[in-house]
């Protein structure tokens, strides 16, 4: 395996992080939102990963000496909470219902809130192993000089 092979790895997994992190960040802008376009409350969003083949630099040209079999990291989806929204007791709401209750997406700030620091992390893990890539790849290039 090449280490352009790694840096191709990581930037799979940065890509993924900075997905979840933005749909994380969604979840707790609409925390509160009892409507919106389809109707209803917001729905929490999830994302799923899955692995997959990590592009390759110059895949084509270079396929036999490269190899094959790289995996790196994809979103294979944005999944919507499909669970009943909660219901709570306010009856001045504009979205009240007849007997004054309202329906809130089912979101615990918190939990986001250890999940983006978690997604925070592990963006951070892969731009440090894309450093050390970059580092091995300047200590080679100095070797040959």
């Amino acid at each position: 395996m090449s280490l352009f092979h790694l840096l191709s790895v990581s930037a799979s997994g940065l890509e993924a992080q900075r997905r979840r992190a933005e749909v994380l960040t969604e979840n707790l802008a609409n925390a509160e939102t009892t409507r919106t376009s389809q109707g209803g409350p917001y729905r929490r969003k999830d994302v799923i990963f899955e692995s997959a083949k990590a592009e390759q630099p110059f895949q084509a040209m270079f396929q036999t000496e490269l190899g094959s079999g790289v995996e790196g990291v994809r979103v294979a989806e944005v999944v919507e909470d499909q669970r009943e929204p909660e219901r709570r007791y306010v009856p001045g709401h504009p979205d009240a219902d007849a007997n004054g209750y309202v329906a809130f997406p089912r979101i615990n700030p918190a939990e986001d809130m250890v999940d983006l620091l978690n997604t925070t992390r592990g963006y951070q893990s892969n731009i440090a192993a894309m450093s050390a890539v970059k580092d091995m790849i300047q200590r080679s290039l100095d070797l040959l000089r």
